[in-house]
């Protein structure tokens, strides 16, 4: 048995970790606060949230750790349930996407680890600490690209952008938009509204996020004349995968996360970057410039296999090294 620690924020950490589970041949338990991670697992154990609790104190434990604010019964809760699953599972390994602390939880009860790093300046006490307690970090782009001073020196594996959509054939849907909004399920500082704000004035707009989504949009990916999106690891991933010409705006986030992507990706020529939400007449010279990428370069991102390549990481660990048969 795997276990599998997905973060609750967005949807992109439990796409990556229903990608990466596929590819495994030993079976996999996901741990999340997510409230329905849905199919692909084995299991499930549901955990409490921890940030939930009004006037959070003493969150970093003096630089120590990134969250574990102080009385707080959610924190005890989760921590306490991934402890009995621990101990009733005995699991090979425990695959941790993200967190410092339930790293370390594993670690400290004897667990191999797996830890995926993000990008971005994660020089921190916290970040170190992981990096070094971990038996395998997997760095989920390619190092050709980003290959940040932090992480040399380690046995870190970059893998490429895990897509839950790699490896599938483009299905372009013939009613695409000639521009599609992606703002996704947190990694956007972008919503509807300012999608509004531009619809009246531009043809043929499309906006996928909270309150509009599709259960399958990769044939509007592969269609659609140009992609806006933020610069989330699986929003990049899927666009890569589906070779869309893209205009990309970071988020702003812990470590500069997607601003350090955001600039991999400018300068190996793969998306327009804006650094905010553009104003109304900036947007006709953007998408323009986007027009005329080549999409033929997304393959720089190493998208096909990424997931298989993560896998195989952790079955390096586990001592499962047999692929499942296709």
């Amino acid at each position: 048995m795997i276990g599998y620690y997905v973060h609750h924020h967005g949807a992109g950490h439990l796409h990556r970790a229903r990608a990466i589970a596929a590819e495994l041949t030993e079976p996999v338990t996901v741990l999340t606060s997510l409230p329905d991670p849905g199919p692909g697992f084995a299991g499930t154990v549901p955990l409490p949230r921890d940030d939930e609790g009004a006037d959070p104190t003493g969150t970093d434990a003096g630089g120590a750790l990134h969250w574990v604010p102080r009385g707080d019964r959610g924190l005890a809760d989760r921590m306490a349930a991934i402890a009995a699953w621990i101990a009733a599972a005995r699991p090979a390994a425990l695959v941790v996407d993200v967190s410092v602390e339930v790293a370390l939880l594993a670690r400290l009860h004897g667990v191999p680890v797996v830890t995926m790093v993000l990008p971005g300046e994660r020089v921190d006490d916290p970040h170190r600490l992981v990096h070094r307690i971990a038996d395998r970090v997997i760095a989920a782009w390619p190092r050709e690209l980003n290959d940040p001073p932090y992480l040399r020196g380690r046995d870190v594996r970059f893998v490429g952008g895990i897509s839950r959509f790699a490896g599938r054939a483009r299905d372009p849907d013939p009613l695409a938009p000639d521009v599609l909004v992606l703002a996704g399920a947190g990694g956007a500082d972008f919503g509807a509204k300012d999608v509004a704000e531009l619809a009246g004035r531009q043809a043929n707009w499309r906006y996928l996020g909270p309150g509009a989504w599709v259960d399958d949009p990769w044939p509007l990916l592969c269609g659609a004349g140009v992609v806006i999106t933020h610069c989330g690891q699986g929003a990049v991933a899927d666009i890569a995968a589906a070779g869309a010409r893209a205009v990309l705006i970071p988020a702003a986030r812990p470590f500069g996360e997607q601003h350090a992507t955001a600039a991999a990706l400018d300068a190996a020529g793969l998306a327009v970057v804006a650094e905010h939400w553009p104003a109304p007449g900036e947007w006709p010279e953007l998408l323009g410039r986007a027009a005329e990428l080549d999409p033929d370069r997304w393959s720089a991102w190493r998208t096909t296999g990424a997931a298989a390549r993560a896998a195989a990481v952790i079955e390096e660990l586990t001592g499962h090294r047999e692929r499942r048969a296709s």
